[in-house]
């Protein structure tokens, strides 16, 4: 058996005969293999299935759940069947078994794969083609409704209107396509980053002029401060997130934008004064077309990307973005990227 040795573990090792060499590929295999005899003790257990579940070699034989702490695996053996699949509790892993029949009467060799990252990719997955099927639903439905009505050759102020609905949807249904395609360009690492040496404030109110807030900015931003980025990915950073904000905040609200130098970092962030977000949510919402309240979501325009693009685009020049609750009220969104220099601005 591939792990006598470690059954006759207390025997010199000049006693022992050299292991074949499908049992050193055992031993050493990707796979989390262990063997469990009758009584559903661990007999033996290779490289990776000791590392995963920490399990001392000299220890065994002991029982499963005893070596794995995961009451699931003994319910992957009991029901008997070849595959499976099972979430440990302990790890908050997902893995997939393969029961095969060991040399020996009563033994079962256990091969288990992680899964974990795959069932998440094809949740994502789920989800996304889910919201997008909603997201491209409404501006769709709008617009079929607007082209029905100008069938039927209604008067000149109605056409007017109709055609300015669909306009509009057209525009929407194209900022998602545009939106989608940039971030598939980030994704794909087909976006190119242009580095130079930028000033922080001017790109700031760069940023701001670009959007067209409905609603007061309150601006501070620490002079002096250069930084090494893209200009232009940046300001499209900034800009999405002053947009965000400006959606929830109440009208006559300012939005509140701080930029200054924290230890070797350059930190910018954008408060709101509205109803705020549940911590919950708070690793989420950057995700594509994620919906905090979906029935005021969709009250509010735009393409359900701002804040993905936002993540995408923040990461690829190095930094990080993050969101926290205000402490008087509202949220707060934040990006932090390295700085280069300090330097004094000439006035």
């Amino acid at each position: 058996m591939i792990w006598e040795r470690w059954r006759r573990g207390a025997r010199p090792a000049d006693e022992l005969a050299p292991l074949k060499p499908f049992e050193d590929l055992l031993e050493e295999a990707p796979v989390l293999a262990m063997m469990v005899d009758a009584r559903q003790q661990v007999v033996a257990a290779n490289a990776a299935a000791r590392a995963y579940f920490s399990i001392v070699a000299e220890r065994l034989p002991a029982g499963l759940v005893e070596v794995t702490r995961e009451g699931a695996i003994v319910d992957l053996l009991r029901a008997g069947r070849p595959t499976g699949e099972a979430r440990l509790a302990h790890r908050q892993r997902v893995v997939t078994s393969l029961l095969v029949p060991g040399p020996a009467a009563g033994e079962t060799l256990i091969f288990l794969t992680d899964v974990t990252e795959q069932r998440r990719l094809e949740t994502v997955r789920q989800e996304f083609v889910a919201n997008l099927s909603h997201e491209l639903k409404t501006p769709i439905t709008s617009l079929r409704l607007a082209v029905e009505s100008l069938q039927d050759e209604p008067p000149a102020d109605s056409r007017r209107r109709f055609a300015a609905r669909a306009l509009k949807e057209t525009d929407h249904l194209a900022a998602i396509v545009d939106n989608l395609r940039q971030l598939a360009e980030i994704e794909g690492g087909s976006t190119q980053v242009r580095l130079e040496s930028v000033e922080l404030a001017p790109l700031v109110q760069e940023s701001l002029e670009r959007v067209h807030a409905d609603r007061p900015l309150d601006l501070e931003v620490e002079p002096g401060l250069r930084l090494l980025t893209d200009r232009a990915k940046l300001a499209q950073a900034i800009g999405n997130l002053v947009d965000n904000a400006a959606k929830f905040s109440p009208p006559g609200s300012p939005v509140e934008v701080r930029a200054g130098a924290r230890d070797q970092e350059i930190r910018i962030t954008i408060r709101d004064h509205g109803p705020g977000i549940s911590p919950e949510h708070w690793e989420r919402v950057f995700e594509r077309f994620y919906k905090i309240d979906p029935a005021r979501t969709r009250e509010l325009p735009g393409s359900g990307l701002g804040l993905a693009i936002t993540k995408h685009l923040v990461l690829l020049l190095g930094g990080r973005v993050w969101t926290e609750a205000a402490p008087e009220g509202g949220q707060i969104f934040g990006i932090e990227l390295p700085a280069t220099h300090r330097t004094l601005v000439a006035p």
